[in-house]
């Protein structure tokens, strides 16, 4: 049982790692930097496939009731919020920069949760183990502020600053954060994590479908120089799929493990990430910009660590 989960975890890491590498290619290198479009139709191939696979019964599917999926709604609009400025981030930050500035969404759970008054469960009042749960809550904190000052001490350092490449991730982390706080506090939900994820695309679909022509997105990509190039448009057809793939590998791997074991699978899968990316890209980073890397990544193992101790 335990080498099944181990390959799931290989293929969600696979899954992963050449998506963003995937993801980076077309926003960067073919420079096609129009999020309504790109996500829209990512977003629109994952709805496709996920209620073809629903009807198939590849995967557990109820009927979504009008009123489960508008009470989901609220969630929908920051899975957009998330897409969309990650999409703008990621076309202008290298990816170890990304990932650095993504870890700081825990600090936006973590403050929401604690501003709504939310307490993890415990499943014992014993004092000693109080005590070790305090410690615990001391070093999940502490890892924590090291994530943040790393993001907030980064761009000083970025031998290529971009205002607005940080600006859009500021806006992804801040719509991560929220939406990774949003899950919590609507646990127990009407909706599984399959059907609450169908709902995010449709969403999607429809918001960024009505963005397209106000941006100018939809005006500016039929003008787009490489629209009819091989390469382009294997990448955004690999980018779609690559999507879905990812989508299912999550649920499978969520499904088998405890929520500590998957954060523990996204953390090893963005190191890897991050040292595959530069064998691709051209990457300019600098001592300063490496260390921030390293402290938020090192600071994320510690976390997980915390988490996986508090259980």
């Amino acid at each position: 049982m335990q080498w099944k989960r181990n390959c799931i975890g290989l293929a969600f890491s696979f899954f992963f790692v050449v998506s963003y590498l995937t993801n980076k290619f077309v926003l960067s290198v073919m420079k096609f930097t129009y999020p309504t479009l790109f996500q829209g139709w990512q977003t629109f191939i994952g709805a496709v496939l996920l209620l073809l696979s629903g009807k198939l019964g590849l995967v557990e599917m109820s009927p979504i009731s009008r009123s489960d999926a508008l009470s989901w709604f609220p969630g929908s609009l920051l899975f957009v919020g998330n897409i969309y400025a990650g999409s703008r981030a990621l076309s202008r930050l290298e990816i170890p920069f990304f990932f650095t500035l993504q870890n700081s969404s825990h600090v936006v759970s973590y403050v929401i949760l604690k501003a709504v008054g939310h307490r993890e469960p415990s499943g014992s009042t014993a004092p000693v183990q109080e005590v070790a749960l305090m410690k615990i809550d001391w070093l999940k904190l502490f890892s924590i502020c090291l994530m943040l000052f790393s993001a907030i001490y980064l761009p000083a350092y970025d031998p290529q600053f971009d205002l607005n490449g940080y600006m859009w991730a500021l806006a992804h982390l801040v719509c991560v954060g929220a939406y990774g706080a949003f899950k919590v506090r609507n646990i127990p939900s009407n909706l599984s994590d399959i059907e609450q994820q169908c709902v995010n695309y449709l969403f999607s679909v429809l918001l960024l479908t009505m963005a397209a022509h106000p941006t100018g997105d939809l005006t500016s990509a039929l003008e787009f120089p490489s629209l009819q190039s091989y390469a382009f448009s294997c990448g955004c057809c690999a980018s779609a799929l690559l999507g879905f793939m990812l989508l299912l590998a999550t649920f499978k791997l969520k499904s088998g493990l405890s929520l500590q074991h998957f954060a523990l699978w996204i953390f090893l899968s963005k190191i890897t990430a991050m040292f595959v990316a530069p064998l691709i890209f051209y990457m300019d980073m600098n001592t300063a910009s490496i260390i921030c890397v390293a402290v938020s990544h090192v600071s994320e193992a510690v976390l997980v660590y915390s988490e996986r101790e508090a259980q």
